[in-house]
Parts: C-alpha cells; sequence; structure tokens
C-alpha cells in the first residue's frame, strides 16, 4: 500500500505569509506567460518583476478543485492511503517533499529514499507550478560542493530526484497548447493519473540548473515585443560550450533554450529541432535578422537561426534588461545567466 500526497499549490491571495515558488509565484505567472509565447506562438514581454520572473499576484491563477478531489478519490479505491495539501509558501512545500527523505546517512546529507513507499502528484495549472515543486526538491537534495558525496553521479550535482505525477489541471490543454504533460505524452485525467502513479513506470528526464538558483523542465525564450506584437531587437553573447552563436553585436530577435519542445518555434519561424528532455543535452538557438536586396532593390528581411547542442549555455545580455521566459514564467536577464544539463535527475509516473 502507498502513502500518496496530492500536492496543490495556492495563490497568494489565499496565503498571508505569500505565495510558494521562488519570488513568490505558486502559479507561475499570469495566464498570457503559459500561451502563445510558451508554446512558439509569440515573443516574450516586459513587465515582471524578479530575476525568477513572476507575474503581479491580482494576476496569478486559482486552484480548482474537481480534478483534484476525482484524482484522489481514484487513487483512495485503488487501496492508497491519500494526503491532499495545499501549499502557499516555500516552506509548507518543503514540510511535503520531507516524507521523500530516505534514512539518515553517515555523511549527515538529506537525501531521497529510492525505495518510498510514499509517492507524490503535483497539481499543476501551469509548468510553472511543477517547475516551483521540482526547484524545491533540487535546494532540498543538491549537497553543497565541498561535501560532494562518491556516490552522486560525476556528471550531476544533484541525486535522483524522486518521481512526481503530474495532474494538469487545465483540460483545455490537451488540445493545442503544449504544455509539458502534453508534450511527454502523460496522461491528463484524474483516474488515468493515478493508475500511472501507482501501476505505472518511472521516466527520468534531464533538468536545466541555471546559476540564478532556478531550474528549466521545459525551456527558455529570451526576446521582446512591444505592444503591437512587432518584435524588439536585443543584443547579447550566447555561447553553447564551445561555439559561439553570437559575439553581442547582432541584433537578435529571440534566443531559444531547450530541454523539451515547449519553445520550438517562434511565429511560425522554426527554433529549436529536437526537443529530447533525455538526450542528456540543451539544445540552444538564435533568430537574427538579414537584410537583403531583390534585383529591383526591394528591401527584404529574412531570418537566419543559428543552433548549437552541448552540456551548458551562457547568455550575456549586452542590453540593460530582456525580457524573457522561462517555463512560462515571465522575467527580466540583467546580468550573465548560464543553465547547465542534469541528465535524467529528475522523474515523472508514465502510464
Amino acid at each position: 500500500m502507498y502513502d500518496v500526497m496530492l500536492l496543490t499549490l495556492g495563490s497568494e491571495r489565499d496565503a498571508p505569509g505569500g505565495a510558494c515558488g521562488s519570488g513568490g509565484a505558486c502559479c507561475g505567472g499570469e495566464d498570457g506567460a503559459t500561451g502563445d509565447a510558451a508554446s512558439g506562438g509569440g515573443a516574450t514581454h516586459a513587465g515582471a518583476t524578479g530575476d525568477d520572473g513572476h507575474a503581479p499576484a491580482e494576476q496569478r491563477c486559482e486552484t480548482p478543485r474537481v480534478p483534484v478531489l476525482a484524482c484522489a478519490d481514484a487513487l483512495t479505491a485503488r487501496g492508497a492511503r491519500v494526503e491532499t495539501v495545499t501549499a502557499r509558501s516555500d516552506a509548507e512545500i518543503d514540510d511535503v517533499l520531507a516524507r521523500l527523505d530516505g534514512p539518515p546517512r553517515p555523511d549527515g546529507l538529506t537525501w531521497p529514499d529510492p525505495d518510498s513507499k510514499t509517492r507524490l502528484v503535483v497539481a499543476t495549472a501551469s509548468d510553472g507550478q511543477l517547475r516551483a515543486v521540482v526547484r524545491r526538491l533540487v535546494r532540498r537534495y543538491a549537497p553543497p560542493p565541498s561535501r560532494r558525496p562518491a556516490d552522486l553521479p560525476g556528471n550531476r550535482t544533484v541525486p535522483d530526484l524522486p518521481p512526481v505525477g503530474v495532474l494538469p489541471l487545465d483540460p483545455a490543454r490537451a488540445g493545442g497548447q503544449r504544455d509539458l504533460a502534453a508534450q511527454l505524452g502523460l496522461p491528463r485525467g484524474p483516474a488515468a493519473v493515478a493508475a500511472a502513479v501507482l501501476d505505472g513506470t518511472v521516466r527520468r528526464l534531464d533538468l536545466l540548473r541555471n546559476d540564478g538558483g532556478s531550474v528549466t523542465l521545459d525551456g527558455a525564450l529570451i526576446g521582446a515585443a512591444d505592444d503591437a506584437g512587432r518584435p524588439l531587437h536585443w543584443r547579447g553573447r550566447v555561447e553553447v560550450d564551445d561555439a559561439v552563436l553570437s559575439a553581442g553585436d547582432d541584433p537578435l530577435l529571440a534566443c531559444a533554450i531547450g530541454n523539451a519542445a515547449g519553445y520550438a518555434r517562434l511565429d511560425g519561424l522554426p527554433l529549436l529541432t529536437t526537443g529530447d528532455p533525455t538526450d542528456g543535452l540543451v539544445e540552444v538557438a538564435v533568430a537574427v535578422p538579414v537584410v537583403t536586396r531583390s534585383t529591383l532593390g526591394r528591401k527584404r528581411v529574412r531570418f537566419e537561426v543559428r543552433r548549437a547542442r552541448g552540456r551548458a549555455v551562457a547568455v550575456v545580455p549586452r542590453d540593460e534588461r530582456v525580457p524573457y521566459l522561462d517555463d512560462g514564467v515571465e522575467g527580466e536577464l540583467s546580468r550573465k545567466r548560464s543553465w547547465w544539463v542534469e541528465p535524467a535527475a529528475w522523474a515523472v509516473y508514465a502510464a
């Protein structure tokens, strides 16, 4: 028999102590941050606060309860002991994740229990909410560099994180919008999610960590558009391992950093080509406008897309602030930011 924790993230309006997730976002940003731009339909916009990029509290989503209760009923019917928790702060998320800890280690590190009979389901209204939970898993189990244990994989800074069941709270996303659950082909209905958690397989996935202290599950899109939707060019150095996609002199339309495929296209322009969160590599693309003239002297603009794949990417903006989306959460890049791959670091329950 399994103990299943069904975790929902509450909004800031419900909690006196602030919302969960880095900087205060439980719902992962405003609704628009996970819409067209997150699926490659548009550039990002300015207006967010904090390096981890969170929308104003009044725009955050409320969490529907019906799918959560239906999933709890399905789990209970199968004999699982179910506890539903609504977390409204990082500390409340941490209290839930502590149930996944393993026995004490001789080195004193907090480590997940690989044989745990406790399973976690996260009810998500956005990819940003799922990221908030995985981010806290990383914070909990990543050892300090000075205490790196011998049993930690050489290409990782975190151990195998406990698997997560994903319960999407927005059934509309099963259609044209490609959230991470849809990209991974995960079950969406409450009963199907319950079956996957109890009987399904564990699918391990790559994770992107960054030097801002957060994580990326799907990808990031760096760029901006004005109020009319016209792209705004920006400049920055973009480097993937030893490959330089832009030295900082080119006017860039966008830079896509992909673990999966959520940012594969921008207004119909193909950016990323693989979108494989299991290959141990990050794919990066920059779109550079190139002006040409026809035989009649008419000026035309086409977009050159430069791509590279590697273990790490660094972006150094030349402009003061460059808006971006990271797993659908808005933010502004004002200094160097680096992402690197943690192969197979996190996992989901799949059918």
